[in-house]
């Protein structure tokens, strides 16, 4: 691990009633030579959504140490002005627009698809990169020619899962419980059509409103129906009441989400009702990536645990490794820094070799494609039971 230090200056606050919102962290070595290279990074840092954020940002932060401890791009240091966007669409509208107009960003990387969808106009308006590291939702290829995902979306990893619950699990009944929010409805409904593609029933197909903390009536609703499955598309505070829920009332099926619910506190919270549950994951296991042991030992050395989230924190870390060899190439053509340019070097590029995700591909239709893992709780740990 490199002994560099960062200096951490907060900025100005947003005017008016949206001003404690906006704390910026300005994230460069000590050392920096030559003209910073800049980008934005919005996420949850505060909110129910920063247990996520936080250790993404973590992520970021180390990524940017070890560019720059490595050179940096031709000898210039990468800086990420990081904000807390909470989660929130209407505070990622007002962090996003601060980092474009104020700080000049010429791209910035976000996550959870309800803000994606609401920050992707300023991108497009105002021709700036902007990368999704993390956001499912399907509908973020279609957000416009300045947005990207670095992330394969739900109709990846969810036809997958749909279609192994049937025919490697022999899962023939599904319960479909999701948030009804851009993640949810989308998520679910892509599992939906894939169980049901495979010769399965979808027996309960219920919706609930985001911050809901009695489940009661959606349990006993999963009761009646008597799935030999239960697939649960929420945030992740809700993933862990409802089947907290759930096995209070004596219900112990199969329980399934997505890597929203990759949580080690999740395990932790739920103690042995959280035995047999799978979630899908779209980064690559210790199995087929190098680097993953080592990174994840810097986690305990630093901070005596695994990430929550472990396979969005592999894409977070990736996220600057991406942006550094679109600023070079812009550097190397002899253009200007801009959004337009940086758009172009990344569809140029187009193919990356990365640490901790392996090898991605930028697609024309602005999506990219991974293998589904699946990971299950045994003995209060997760492991890989399968890949597809």
């Amino acid at each position: 691990m490199s002994d560099l230090k960062f200096t951490l200056s907060r900025r100005a606050l947003l005017a008016g009633s949206l001003a404690s919102l906006a704390m910026p962290a300005l994230i460069r070595p000590a050392f920096a030579q030559g003209e910073p290279l800049r980008f934005g990074v919005a996420d949850p840092l505060t909110g129910p959504s920063a247990i996520f954020g936080e250790d993404q940002m973590q992520a970021v932060r180390w990524a940017v140490e070890d560019i720059n401890a490595a050179g940096g791009v031709h000898g210039r240091p990468l800086e990420a002005i990081i904000v807390d966007h909470q989660a929130k669409p209407e505070v990622g509208i007002a962090v996003v627009t601060r980092l474009v107009q104020v700080d000049q960003v010429p791209a910035y990387i976000t996550a959870f698809s309800n803000v994606v969808k609401a920050v992707a106009p300023i991108a497009n308006r105002e021709k700036r990169l902007m990368l999704s590291v993390g956001a499912n939702s399907p509908d973020i290829k279609n957000l416009g020619d300045y947005v990207y995902t670095t992330f394969p979306l739900a109709d990846v990893d969810m036809r997958a899962l749909g279609t192994w619950l049937y025919t490697n699990q022999e899962k023939r009944r599904a319960a479909v419980l999701y948030v009804n929010h851009e993640t949810g409805t989308e998520g679910a409904k892509i599992f939906r059509e894939a169980f049901t593609a495979a010769g399965g029933e979808i027996v309960l197909n219920e919706s609930y409103e985001e911050q809901r903390s009695d489940f009661t009536s959606l349990v006993l609703q999963v009761r009646a129906a008597n799935p030999d499955v239960v697939h649960i598309h929420s945030v992740v505070s809700d993933f862990t009441a409802i089947v907290a829920q759930m096995r209070q009332l004596g219900l112990n099926m199969q329980v399934t989400s997505f890597q929203t619910a990759f949580n080690p506190q999740m395990i932790e919270e739920l103690g042995a009702g959280a035995e047999g549950i799978i979630v899908t994951a779209l980064a690559p296991s210790v199995e087929d990536n190098a680097n993953l042991p080592a990174f994840l030992q810097r986690w305990q050395d630093t901070h005596g645990r695994e990430p929550n989230g472990l396979p969005y924190t592999q894409y977070w870390y990736d996220a600057p490794h991406i942006l550094a060899r679109v600023f070079e190439r812009v550097i190397d053509s002899g253009e200007e820094i801009t959004g337009t340019s940086m758009r172009q070097a990344l569809l140029d590029i187009g193919e990356f070799d990365l640490p901790l995700t392996n090898k991605i591909t930028i697609n024309p239709d602005h999506t990219v494609q991974a293998p589904t893992y699946f990971w299950q709780v045994k003995d209060g740990k997760f492991q890989v039971v399968g890949k597809l």
